[in-house]
């Protein structure tokens, strides 16, 4: 009988790896490059989310890939495209819910996870134009003055941001609130509002909003948390059209490492967090379209 495939340890053991190879798939700065959109998308234009994001940003940079769309074999017959010979697919998941009968004749519904296999446009030919345009823009040159837009984008959001000359960039879970050094001090206004991203998605594990920073913590649990806000900081800049930045410490990667091979669905966990947290920004963001980047 053939081995189960596990899907939790698929994906791990791919992170793992880019990870181990100093390629960690949410650190790529996309923007300006020919890596196409910043998230990637299905073949009906709906953005993938959590881990499937992760796997597939994965892919895109290994392969150079433009196009943001992926497509099943299926979905690209339909269309009257076919996958090129020899080209290979990239798993992603699919989460759901059935249901079966317990030992007591009772119906349960639980979850599940399979994978599945898709390809990137680039891989299939005679697909119609539009999913072959490069979606990429021109990295955002910001030099160190304020950005009217992006500071709009992260005031609606609502959170409490101080700044002083303190030459610290942290968010204060007791007092709920972040701090800034000024944006003047920053090489860059790309890099202060990429740091604001990372801050504002630990902001996001408040109690009175996703709930997910816990009193008594360990050391695993701050590093967990760290790569939820990370995952999460590097979403908003998407979103945003920045380039991420990475402040996380040798020692951070480490135990981020330990703990994925320990843990073959903790990447699933913070994926899924991290995803909770862009939302929460993002939607509080676009209460107004105005303060929306271009």
């Amino acid at each position: 009988m053939a081995e189960k495939f596990d899907v939790h340890a698929y994906v791990t053991d791919a992170i793992i790896a880019a990870m181990e190879a100093s390629t960690a798939p949410w650190r790529q700065p996309w923007t300006g490059e020919k890596t196409g959109a910043a998230f990637p998308l299905r073949a009906n234009g709906e953005a993938y989310r959590g881990i499937n994001v992760i796997m597939l940003w994965l892919t895109a940079v290994q392969k150079g890939y433009a196009s943001p769309y992926w497509f099943t074999f299926k979905q690209a017959k339909e269309l009257g495209a076919h996958v090129r010979k020899g080209e290979k697919s990239t798993t992603v998941v699919y989460y759901g819910q059935a249901e079966r009968e317990s030992e007591d004749g009772e119906e349960v519904r639980f979850s599940f996870a399979k994978a599945y296999r898709v390809f990137n446009a680039e891989q299939i030919e005679n697909l119609p134009p539009e999913y072959y345009i490069e979606k990429a823009t021109e990295a955002r040159d910001l030099g160190t003055a304020p950005d009217p837009t992006l500071e709009g984008f992260f005031a609606n959001v609502g959170a409490r941001i101080e700044t002083s000359d303190e030459p610290q960039a942290y968010y204060h879970p007791q007092h709920d609130h972040i701090h800034m050094p000024p944006i003047a001090t920053f090489h860059s206004a790309n890099g202060y509002y990429a740091t604001l991203a990372h801050k504002l998605t630990h902001w996001t594990g408040h109690s009175s909003r996703l709930d997910r920073l816990k009193k008594g913590r360990d050391r695993t649990a701050y590093a967990f948390e760290e790569l939820i806000a990370e995952i999460g900081a590097c979403m908003v800049c998407a979103h945003l059209g920045l380039v991420p930045d990475f402040e996380q410490s040798a020692a951070y990667v480490e135990s981020w490492l330990r703990a994925l091979k320990d843990d073959k669905r903790l990447i699933f966990t913070a994926a899924s967090e991290a995803q909770k947290a862009y939302d929460l920004i993002t939607q509080r963001a676009e209460r107004n379209p105005s303060t929306l980047a271009a």
